[in-house]
């Protein structure tokens, strides 16, 4: 029985040691060098930080002023917004409560959900409808008054639906910027009827950057199909696209609204990762920077070929 004992003892010795043996060959969390060069606010505690590296480089991170991200928000709670920015605030440069979704808000709500966005570094701004609908009614100086009590940071120019001239649309930009809005513009028509060509939403475009805005958006709206670039099916007009980086020096200037995977991928694929997006859902925030860092097939394919 003694003898049985000791030989079991040695077994269980050398198993401790082979054991060992093995496992210093592996890595182990104490191993593992986690470099924190370069790191900031927003990379700071990633998952996965120092494993493994986004396969498309050069992703821009915030504060930037290429790369952004505008998501449209049409009508979420306090409890889903703080979802929204805890999940994908470091992602996301601006937000708009789409047309006028915030006039159906309580006062109280609003000024919470603008007060909670801003505290994340994003710019939040009404839709630009809701301008328009302000313009229509003669009561720019209140909207605008209003705009600034409650708020907002950023106000949106646009002429989609309501015909606003030249002149006009100049002095509703400078008043916004003279009331210290950061200021963006928008141009073309919300109506398919109503398309214009794409030389003139160009000279649009130019002008308005020519005035200081901070960006112009091209018009997608939020289906992204039969409007703007985009066919029925949704597909990017390539050649109407390479018009449009043609004749315009600051590309980068553009927001180009793109609500649907398969856009977003052709202008990461034609414009690269830092290429500023648009009217993209809150929950496609997280999907959209996949595509743009190489962590979805549909782009890690980019490096592949």
């Amino acid at each position: 029985m003694r003898k049985q004992t000791i030989c079991l003892f040695a077994q269980i010795i050398s198993l401790i040691l082979v054991s060992n043996s093995s496992q210093s060959h592996l890595p182990t969390c104490s191993r593992i060098h986690y470099s924190r060069k370069g790191m900031n606010k927003m990379t700071e505690g990633r998952a996965w930080q120092g494993v493994i590296s986004f396969p498309l480089e050069g992703r821009k991170i915030k504060p930037r002023t290429s790369g952004l991200t505008m998501v449209m928000d049409k009508g979420l709670g306090l409890a889903a917004t703080k979802e929204l920015l805890e999940t994908s605030g470091n992602y996301i440069d601006y937000i708009k409560f789409g047309f006028g979704t915030s006039a159906l808000l309580k006062e109280e709500l609003l000024q919470q959900k603008i007060a909670l966005i801003k505290s994340h570094g994003i710019y939040v701004y009404p839709g630009g409808t809701f301008l328009e609908i302000a313009y229509l009614q003669g009561r720019i100086r209140q909207y605008l008054q209003y705009a600034q009590e409650i708020g907002f940071n950023c106000i949106e120019v646009s002429d989609g639906t309501v015909t606003i001239d030249n002149q006009h649309r100049q002095e509703l930009i400078m008043a916004a910027q003279a009331a210290g809005f950061t200021v963006i513009t928008e141009v073309g028509k919300k109506n398919p009827l109503d398309q214009l060509a794409n030389s003139l939403l160009i000279q649009q475009i130019q002008k308005d950057l020519s005035l200081g805005v901070s960006k112009v958006i091209l018009e997608g709206r939020e289906t992204g199909k039969g409007i703007g670039l985009y066919d029925q099916d949704g597909s990017l007009k390539k050649d109407d696209l390479s018009e449009f980086l043609r004749e315009l020096a600051n590309p980068e200037r553009i927001i180009w609204e793109a609500p649907l995977k398969n856009q977003q991928q052709d202008f990461i694929g034609r414009l690269g990762p830092n290429v500023n997006l648009g009217n993209i859902p809150p929950s496609e925030v997280i999907p959209l920077e996949a595509l743009r860092v190489g962590l979805r097939g549909d782009t890690l394919r980019f490096i592949l070929s």
